[in-house]
């Protein structure tokens, strides 16, 4: 009798494999908004996500490791690099329009807010101030220097006119905020349809505010 063929096992990156790190992800972006990072266990999130601790350990090493690829994984998502890429022959104002309404509704889903919620809580109860520096690297400060080469990548084409770029990408991101995240984390918004009509109507507004700053001036002689 012929012996049964040996089934061939699942190698780092194959299909499976990626499909039990989504699944960790998806399970710890879930436990670390509700629980926070001191609230959330390796073994829950393995048995959240159906897998063995060790396959968890496996993928990420460490809890560190794993809650700064949720958060990194969280913002990719919605807030891709290729969005800042700077396109000569784009319009600026249509660029900036896209990524305004992309990151206003990235700041104020309910996501981001419980995940900023469950940071402040870290640190104010004695957690590591780490955390919140993780999230910082990972969300603000990203942001920044992206939209800051994008500018700077308009300002060189006569497309705006910028005199301290670093300066206006902090006004930028400033103006799509508005106070609608604080609302949100203070859970005073009263309508969730008019309070998404709000996010749009501000992103559009930061833009137009921004352009007529930035826009080249043309003097008539």
């Amino acid at each position: 009798m012929n012996a049964s063929p040996k089934l061939k096992t699942q190698g780092p990156g194959r299909p499976k494999d990626m499909e039990k790190r989504a699944a960790i992800l998806d399970a710890a972006k879930s436990l670390f908004t509700h629980g926070g990072f001191a609230g959330t266990s390796m073994d829950a999130v393995a048995a959240s996500a159906g897998v063995s601790k060790l396959t968890v350990y496996s993928h990420f090493g460490d809890k560190d490791n794993l809650f700064r690829e949720v958060i990194r994984a969280h913002v990719q998502e919605r807030l891709p690099d290729d969005l800042f890429d700077f396109n000569p022959g784009a319009d600026i104002r249509v660029t900036l329009t896209n990524i305004a309404s992309r990151h206003a509704a990235m700041e104020t889903n309910t996501e981001s807010v419980g995940t900023f919620r469950a940071i402040l809580s870290d640190c104010q109860s004695g957690g590591n101030p780490r955390f919140g520096r993780l999230v910082w690297e990972e969300g603000p400060a990203r942001m920044h220097k992206l939209m800051q080469r994008l500018l700077e990548g308009a300002a060189s084409r006569g497309q705006l006119d910028i005199p301290d770029v670093s300066r206006a990408t902090t006004q930028f991101l400033a103006l799509l905020k508005g106070d609608l995240l604080i609302r949100r984390l203070f859970g005073c918004e009263d309508c969730a349809v008019q309070f998404a009509e709000e996010v749009r109507s501000n992103a559009l507004a930061a833009v137009d505010m921004f352009m007529r700053a930035y826009s080249p001036r043309h003097v008539s002689v």
